[in-house]
């Protein structure tokens, strides 16, 4: 077995909702052939993952998937779970969703669910390993792979209170974007988000941040509000130092100016001898110390959320007991060996390292790692309790008097900082500092593992007062609609966001044409994939995000968003069939459903109930529905309108909306305005399908009808799809027509146009099935009285005129005289070699690949901007 590729999804995809990974394997010549057959296979993968006992594998009991190797099962199933087994192993007891399936042959793929990128990844590669391993018969040191995939899985987790602030925004249907590392996320979209680095949030002054991290000028901002601070200042040498601790007076404290964590912090220094050898062990590695006056009493932290006291917790420095046998060293594994303590934070307690730093302090206290200390002998391994150096805390947050509460509060607005940690030395924290104690430090960015996983006491939801802070004055997300079908999505798209910007909203958009901000173009180009919608969700700007959502992007990489409040499917037809594993138009309807599968419970689907293939998808849907259609009679719409939900329908040249016992007659189809007085039929089911979106997000009726009323299909409001010039008395019409559908659609159009010959430029995308294309120019041929066949700038995987051909073939089956049909390949020598054919009161359509040299074109042939905004229709 091999690995060919990968693929990772970040979000929701065609596979799953959950983020997963597809990898795709070569079995080898292992098809066909079940473990069972493979000497010794599953005994021995089980001796090696002991925990595939447990896996259900579709069987209601514990031991399922043992039943299925005993039974005879394949190596691409075996891969599967060993891939989730090698996750429960890591921690991850939520990891179980997983699935294998054939492409052709030894050819398959494998999904499932992982936690960490490149955790999951390696987990692939190591299941790989142990299958090859078992059917070769080679041993395999799966200790190593362990270690390898444990430091990969410490190296990628998220810290604890960045997990935590996500979680709790989840909850509260607050959406969660990555935006780099492992620390930075985003926290809604658009205009009512919130970026997060660990505590510091979207408000945090940058300069408060800069104060925290010097303790100096903490002290003295402290100090100048009269907060109890201890007595000190910064040293510039030994010297220095000497002389500063004798006007202090003993014991004091080195620290270094610039730290975090309390690295670097030695405290209780009783004497000038063990002052020198403490300094001249932290002078190589910081450069500005301070010396400070000891404060005997306990270490407190007070966690502040925007001026409020969120919890409060007694750091205990971590400490061994002797037993009068074991070394010091010995002590501290045992520590270490805890289920309780991690590498880092990936546990409630973090393990004590055994460094220099360790070994000065015992030092200092005249012990080393080989001492032995007598039973019962309580040892402590750190001047302060910083879970991070393998302390532990208690929760205290109950017990802190009126008065620290208040000097806490002033600290807080003393720097500046909204999310912070002031730490603080007293004897009782029930009692006023002011008579014996003082603040010691107030960071930014604190860690809250020590308030949501105390050792002694209660948890408190930190994560969730901050979340609740930065929101506080943010009642909703900003809406977000997302757009799917095989035609009219652009259109859809574009009318919904006129709509919303007359509702006064400033929108973002993705298209086939680009990004758009507030009507802007920020990026030119098909742009309806997943990287594209996140520019629109993380812009600050956007108060309502409509997201173009093509197949390709959904195929290749899922969604960006998490759930939208309307989704919207315009129609399924033939299209890109025959690429990405999508055969049939149901494979087609199964990836276009995710858009309206990841929709809010309360939000909208907004379906075409004229479309099979669109109804044949309806119960993969959880959401409420908004059906339109032509026909007033339509079954699906007029249950879903039982039911309590919205239908969209003409009756008598009228767009309807109705919802159970009330029907609006919103507009006339004539009065629409990218219909052309009801001439392009296809477009009053795009009006239908905006008009269902703008309701799904609570637009007023008299916004949609306006903004129905004043959209049009023109090169400013709707590019590219069925836009009419007039060239020199030729009417030339441009449309992004790429599908059989999409041809049918405008040819209809078109025979509502008076006009003499009716000229066609036809092409077609190289990555279509030969039938398709040979349908399109069948059907060009029924339609056009002359025909010039050209072919796409990129080929799509097509050799030179092979495109061509199909379309001729197609155009002639059908008894086209080919006297009347040219080849010009060139898009741009096509178009013009139409219009100089052309007479005035001819058509010439063109169907193009790209817009802007054919518009060039036509800019050099006619005076102004040659647009043709009323035209003669037939009588």
């Amino acid at each position: 077995m091999k690995i060919i590729s990968f693929k990772v999804f970040q979000g929701r995809n065609i596979y799953s909702h959950k983020k997963c990974i597809r990898l795709n394997l070569d079995l080898e010549g292992y098809s066909e052939i079940p473990s069972k057959e493979i000497n010794g296979f599953n005994e021995n993968l089980i001796k090696m993952l002991p925990g595939l006992k447990n896996h259900r594998c579709g069987i209601d009991e514990r031991g399922g998937f043992v039943k299925r190797l005993e039974e005879g099962t394949y190596i691409a199933h075996i891969c599967e779970h060993i891939i989730i087994e090698l996750h429960n192993y890591m921690g991850f007891s939520e990891i179980c969703y997983g699935k294998a399936r054939q492409i052709s042959g030894d050819y398959y793929y494998v999904i499932f669910q992982y936690e960490y990128e490149r955790a999951g990844i390696e987990t692939a590669f190591i299941a790989v390993e142990i299958i090859n391993s078992l059917i070769y018969r080679k041993k395999l040191n799966l200790a190593n792979s362990f270690d390898r995939l444990k430091k990969m899985v410490t190296s990628e987790m998220l810290g604890v209170t960045t997990q935590n602030i996500c979680m709790e925004a989840k909850k509260r249907g607050i959406p969660v974007l990555k935006i780099s590392g492992n620390s930075m996320f985003q926290l809604g979209y658009g205009k009512n988000s919130k970026r997060i680095e660990a505590a510091i949030g979207s408000e945090t002054s940058v300069i408060a941040v800069d104060i925290a991290q010097d303790k100096l000028l903490t002290k003295e901002i402290l100090s100048t509000q009269f907060i109890p601070v201890a007595k000190g200042w910064k040293v510039m040498n030994l010297e220095d130092a000497i002389n500063s601790a004798e006007e202090i007076q003993y014991p004091i404290v080195l620290k270094p100016q610039f730290g975090n964590q309390g690295k670097g912090v030695f405290a209780n220094i009783k004497g000038k001898q063990e002052l020198i050898s403490t300094y001249n062990s932290i002078f190589d590695l910081y450069k500005d110390i301070i010396i400070e006056k000891y404060i005997d009493g306990r270490d407190y932290r007070v966690c502040m959320v925007y001026g409020e006291v969120a919890a409060v917790a007694e750091r205990i420095p971590p400490y061994v007991l002797g037993d009068g046998i074991s070394s010091i060293k010995e002590l501290i594994e045992k520590l270490n060996s805890s289920s309780k303590r991690g590498e880092d934070h990936e546990k409630e307690l973090t393990k004590i390292k055994i460094d220099k730093f360790l070994i000065n302090y015992l030092e200092r206290k005249s012990y080393t790692l080989e001492s032995v200390l007598p039973k019962k002998k309580k040892l402590t391994l750190k001047d302060n309790g910083n879970l991070s150096t393998g302390g532990f805390a208690i929760d205290c947050t109950d017990l802190i008097c009126d008065d620290n509460i208040e000097i806490c509060k002033r600290a807080a607005r003393a720097i500046d900082l909204d999310i912070c940690g002031i730490d603080i030395i007293c004897n009782d924290i029930s009692k006023s500092m002011e008579v014996g104690g003082a603040v010691i430090e107030v960071n930014a960015a604190p860690g809250i593992r020590m308030h949501h996983k105390p050792y002694l006491g209660i948890k408190r939801n930190v994560a969730g007062k901050i979340v609740e802070a930065l929101f506080k004055d943010i009642k909703e997300n900003i809406p977000v609609i997302s757009i799917t079908g095989t035609n009219g999505k652009t259109t859809t798209t574009r009318l919904v966001s006129h709509i919303l910007k007359l509702n006064g909203l400033k929108v973002g958009m993705t298209t086939t044409s680009g990004i758009y901000i507030g009507g802007k173009c920020i990026l030119k180009g098909d742009t309806t994939g997943p990287k594209s919608a996140l520019a629109v969700l993380t812009n600050k700007e956007v108060e309502a995000a409509v997201l173009e959502t093509a197949r390709g992007g959904i195929i290749r990489q899922g969604l960006a968003y998490d759930l939208a409040d309307v989704g919207v499917i315009t129609n399924i037809t033939e299209d890109h069939l025959g690429i990405d594993e999508v055969e049939t138009l149901e494979d087609l309807g199964k990836v276009k459903a995710l858009v309206g599968e990841a929709v809010k419970d309360d939000g909208y689907v907004v379906i075409n109930g004229d479309d099979r293939i669109s109804i044949s998808i309806l119960n993969r849907f959880k959401s409420k529905l908004i059906v339109f259609s032509r026909n007033k009679e339509n079954r699906v719409m007029k249950e879903n309108i039982k039911k309590g939900g919205y239908g969209i329908y003409v009756d008598k040249d009228d767009l309807i909306i109705e919802k159970r016992d009330c029907c609006c007659n919103l507009i006339n189809i004539k009065d629409i305005g990218i219909t052309m007085r009801g001439i392009l039929k296809y477009n009053i089911e795009n009006a239908m399908a905006a008009c269902g979106a703008a309701i799904g997000i609570g637009v007023d009726y008299s916004v949609i009808k306006r903004g129905l009323q004043t959209f049009y299909s023109n090169e400013v409001q709707n590019p590219g799809r069925f836009n009419i010039y007039d060239v020199n008395g030729i009417t030339v019409i441009l449309d992004y027509g790429h599908n059989i559908e999409g041809y049918k659609c405008v040819l209809e159009g078109v025979s509502k146009l008076k006009r003499n010959m009716l000229i066609g430029v036809v092409g077609v995308p190289g990555d279509r099935l030969d039938s398709d294309i040979i349908k399109i120019g069948k059907c060009a041929s029924k339609k056009f009285d002359y025909i010039f066949i050209k072919e796409d700038e990129d080929k799509r995987g097509r050799k030179e005129k092979e495109v061509a051909k199909l379309l001729k073939d197609g155009i002639l089956s059908t008894g086209f005289d080919e006297v009347n049909l040219e080849i010009v390949l060139n898009e741009k020598e096509a178009f013009e070699r139409a219009v100089q054919f052309a007479k005035p009161g001819d058509i010439v359509i063109t169907f193009f690949e790209k817009e802007e040299p054919i518009k060039e074109i036509i800019k050099n042939k006619v005076n102004g901007n040659g647009r043709k905004d009323k035209f003669l229709v037939k009588s």
